[in-house]
């Protein structure tokens, strides 16, 4: 398959990338700064371009999202605003301008978290945007048929116990290489409107 991958520069752009990869798929990677194609996905007129210039692709994958942490009375609307932009608009974007560009059969991944069913402090705009993401994959799924979309929703990196483990604590952490294989289930599978919590 010919995958679009978003994020792919990250932390978990780079084990989704290499997982899929070794299955011999065709990756086109995209980022702000990094991979094939340079495109910021929380502008809608950029996700536009995104998808003229890589041309049909059989799955587009999401691994980037931006949310703000602070306290519930520190956050501004503007804070909200920036999550919802910088995780939810541009997953969802991808999937509506998407829908017409991509395989018959194709599929869209998007990426979600454990704090929209595990909060923590500090973390309501991302626990609000996650809840948006997956909220969004389960109404997508019945509209976009027979084309399909997912999201994955893993808990705190292995990987990032030593930088974000404290924000966590008593939670279970997940290898990258679990996560990567939701991406794998995703793309490669036949389900559609699940969220695959790790």
């Amino acid at each position: 398959m010919k995958i679009l991958l978003i994020g792919a520069t990250g932390t978990l752009g780079t084990a989704v990338h290499k997982a899929l990869a070794d299955r011999g798929h065709e990756i086109l990677t995209v980022g702000r700064s990094g991979g094939d194609l340079r495109y910021d996905v929380t502008d809608p007129a950029q996700v536009t371009e995104l998808y003229d210039r890589a041309g049909p692709v059989d799955a587009v994958v999401s691994a980037a999202g931006d949310v703000p942490y602070k306290p519930v009375i520190a956050m501004e609307p503007d804070d909200y605003l920036a999550a919802f932009r910088g995780k939810v608009l541009g997953q969802i974007d991808l999937v509506r301008q998407g829908v017409p560009r991509i395989a018959p059969r194709g599929s869209f991944t998007l990426i979600t978290g454990v704090l929209a069913r595990e909060p923590i402090p500090t973390g309501s705009a991302a626990s609000m945007a996650n809840g948006a993401v997956e909220a969004f994959v389960r109404a997508a799924a019945i509209e976009i048929a027979p084309q399909r979309v997912n999201a994955v929703s893993p808990t705190v990196f292995t990987e990032s116990l030593a930088d974000y483990g404290d924000y966590f604590p008593g939670m279970a952490s997940v290898d990258l290489a679990d996560v990567a294989q939701a991406y794998i289930r995703s793309v490669e599978g036949a389900q559609t409107g699940q969220v695959y919590a790790l």
